[in-house]
């Protein structure tokens, strides 16, 4: 087999590979053997026709598409491998020239990983978050433990944000009620962002046995296209106004937030200490992430287009698994966005091309510094994996398909760690 290689504009390249007889000809006996078996002729049994009779009767011509399918898979990877290039997508193939007892000739059209030009990536300044856990914190996050442990009482004084309304309400758009804007006996929290914007906001002031008509806009997206962008009427009645009555920060309290502690002093300690280790793994992550992101914007690769489709497809399928974590799906959020997927897509892309320079720039970092996951790491994060999700080194590693990607992602972050070794942290 020989094979040449020629780089064209940008990432692109073809390649033209010429391809022995003899891999020919076996190509077409194992096409042969697959097709006869598909050919009933009289006098013979299935699969019996001699090769001779077929091929006058339907000309070996008719066998080549099988062949190149047994032929080219093999071909192409080993013409790959022989020149060192590394595809990011599928080949376009082009047969140049076929016939038995010739060599065969194809071309690939080839989209190549992009070449990286490193720039500087040691000694990055960056700022650590500050990790100090003040008493403000602690007693902002009690505050919002009574918020949430809060019992709702009937009062007489005007809404206020933070309280609920108890509402009927009929919207119209000009002089028509529309269907969806009907509502009794509803619970309103005022501040929640639950209805239209605009509506709650104009409840405020309002008192029990209130009549008031709330004009709001519909969002130019709405999910209903049919009230998109147009203005409409609510007629509201407040029948009943309930504020939140917080309970005492107390002991009594501190239990029932915490079963565990030891009264409300136990109670800011534990917060304290929970809040303390939470800033600091924010602190880590954000250094991290920051030194990341430094060394990406130094770098300069031409990214193909194909690379940035490939990781907005993984961008949206995750968004659409934690959708399904919510209860929801794709479909039903196209709906009630009124977004369409495009839409979507072309918002993430820009996130997506991020993701994969900071993949390329890592990628360059550690061949260039010849980082690499031993087989050691390899084991103590399977183990680690194994603790941590209860399972058998051995199945983690059958369910990973093998330790390629674990390999990668530990590659990638010892290469972070290097970031950090030899940052300037201030």
């Amino acid at each position: 087999m020989s094979v040449k290689w020629e780089k064209q504009e940008g990432n692109n390249g073809l390649l033209t590979v010429e391809v022995s007889t003899d891999v020919v000809t076996k190509g077409l006996d194992q096409a042969f053997k697959k097709v006869v078996k598909q050919i009933n002729v009289p006098g013979f049994r299935k699969g019996k026709m001699p090769r001779p009779m077929f091929e006058k009767m339907y000309g070996v011509e008719s066998l080549y598409q099988d062949a190149l399918d047994f032929i080219l898979p093999e071909a192409y990877g080993n013409a790959v491998d022989e020149v060192g290039i590394d595809p990011i997508d599928r080949p376009e193939i082009d047969i140049v020239t076929m016939e038995k007892g010739q060599p065969l000739v194809f071309t690939a059209k080839v989209v190549v990983k992009p070449e990286v030009t490193l720039g500087d990536y040691k000694g990055l300044e960056v700022t650590k978050l500050e990790t100090e856990v003040t008493d403000a914190e602690i007693e902002e996050q009690l505050q919002s433990q009574q918020v949430r442990l809060a019992e709702l009482a009937i009062k007489e004084d005007a809404i206020v944000e933070g309280d609920t309304a108890v509402i009927d309400f009929e919207g119209f758009v000009g002089d028509e009620a529309f269907e969806g804007g009907t509502g009794t006996d509803y619970s309103l929290e005022i501040g929640s962002n639950t209805f239209i914007p605009g509506f709650e906001e104009q409840l405020i002031g309002s008192k029990n046995g209130e009549e008031k008509d709330v004009t709001v806009t519909f969002p130019e997206e709405y999910h209903a296209a049919e009230l998109a962008g147009k203005e409409a009427v609510f007629k509201v009645t407040v029948k009943e106004v309930k504020g939140k009555e917080l309970p005492e920060l107390n002991d009594d309290f501190a239990k029932e937030v915490d079963a565990e502690v030891e009264g409300i002093e136990g109670l800011r300690a534990k917060l304290k200490e929970v809040t303390a280790e939470e800033k600091k793994q924010l602190a880590e992550q954000t250094l991290r992430d920051d030194l990341v992101e430094a060394a990406a914007e130094n770098v300069t690769v031409d990214i193909p287009e194909v690379m940035i489709e490939t990781e907005t497809d993984r961008i949206l399928q995750e968004f659409g698994q934690r959708l399904e974590q919510q209860g929801m799906n794709l479909d039903l959020y196209y709906q009630f966005s009124g977004q369409s997927e495009d839409a979507l897509r072309e918002q993430m892309a820009e996130d997506a091309k991020k993701r994969v320079k900071v993949s390329l720039t890592l990628e360059a970092i550690g061949e260039k510094e010849k980082i690499q996951a031993t087989e050691e790491d390899i084991n103590a994060e399977l183990e680690k994996m194994s603790a941590q999700f209860n399972m058998p080194a051995e199945d983690i590693k059958k369910a990973l398909g093998g330790t390629a990607v674990l390999e990668n992602d530990l590659r990638f972050q010892k290469t972070v760690d290097f970031l950090v070794e030899n940052a300037k942290i201030s």
